[in-house]
């Protein structure tokens, strides 16, 4: 079964992947969809297991960087003790099993509306951004770099959060006028701490966490990381083995999505096109993969 929406009591976000919901309290039940967006557009089609993936790998990042940053991550909605503790049944009666499983028990916190994204490599729309103007961010860089080549450190490029439409890169000066200066440098500070954690991680389960975008909220004055965490929705991960720069990279994220679209000439606004059956399968084993790489564990899937 493919889930592209639940429908369960106290909706209080519907984005472009998770569904969450008010479990009162101070607590919500967030439920990853198996819905899947790119270029900030929902695609019609559902990835078999991308919600329980995302869910899973979420709460493992989350366990993993505790120690550098706390985070809202509470437990697994199909966990016993965390659903009698929660009182799931009350705020999501009927909780179906499959979705349990793709869904966590959080802690409300007042987000921060920037996307904290971190580079390590030069990719994606920076790579872009270089082709055309010889910078990453705005800021120029050598002369003669090649596509997925490793910056010499990795570097803090945030963007606004966006509801509707496209994300766009937000200058030091309205990052500053949003949230201030002592919040701009505790996001640049712990956004690169988890990423340099992850990276060499990663790097030691053969993967290259190249790029990655985390989300932040305030919880009695403190800065928790929030939404997903590390995940192949939110991160660029490479296979180590095949790194080669100078050419896109085998991957076990949603690039494999991403490089579809662009064949079709779509022009990246809705609505998007049906992604074929070969895609929709190659991009959930894609996901598969990079959980059970990363997390030494399969998942059980059927």
């Amino acid at each position: 079964m493919i889930v592209l929406e639940t429908n369960l009591p106290n909706l209080l976000h519907r984005g472009k992947v998770r569904d969450t919901y008010d479990l009162g309290g101070g607590y919500l039940l967030m439920v990853a969809t198996d819905r899947i967006s790119a270029f900030d557009v929902v695609l019609p089609n559902g990835i078999p297991h991308k919600g329980l993936v995302l869910s899973k790998l979420s709460a493992f990042w989350f366990q993993e960087t505790a120690n550098l940053v706390d985070n809202h991550y509470v437990g697994a909605a199909d966990d016993t003790q965390v659903a009698k503790s929660y009182s799931l049944g009350n705020a999501a009666d009927g909780l179906d099993p499959q979705i349990a499983r793709q869904a966590m028990v959080v802690r409300r916190a007042q987000r921060v509306d920037v996307e904290c994204i971190v580079r390590g490599y030069l990719a994606g729309s920076a790579w872009a951004e270089y082709r055309r103007e010889g910078t990453v961010f705005g800021n120029p860089m050598p002369e003669g770099m090649l596509e997925a080549q490793r910056l010499d450190t990795p570097i803090f490029t945030p963007t606004t959060k966006a509801e509707e439409g496209h994300d766009r890169n937000m200058s030091s000066q309205e990052l500053l006028d949003l949230v201030g200066a002592d919040l701009v440098h505790q996001l640049e500070e712990t956004s690169l701490q988890v990423y340099n954690f992850a990276h060499k991680y990663a790097l030691s389960k053969g993967i290259i966490l190249a790029d990655t975008k985390m989300e932040f909220g305030l919880l009695e004055g403190h800065l928790i990381l929030i939404d997903e965490l590390l995940t192949p929705d939110s991160s660029r991960f490479w296979d180590a083995e095949a790194y080669q720069p100078g050419r896109s990279q085998p991957n076990l994220d949603k690039q494999y999505v991403r490089d579809w679209l662009i064949t079709q000439g779509w022009n990246q606004e809705p609505p998007a096109p049906s992604l074929p059956e070969e895609v929709v399968d190659k991009t959930s084993e894609r996901y598969l993969e990079a959980y059970r790489r990363l997390t030494g564990e399969g998942l059980k899937v059927g």
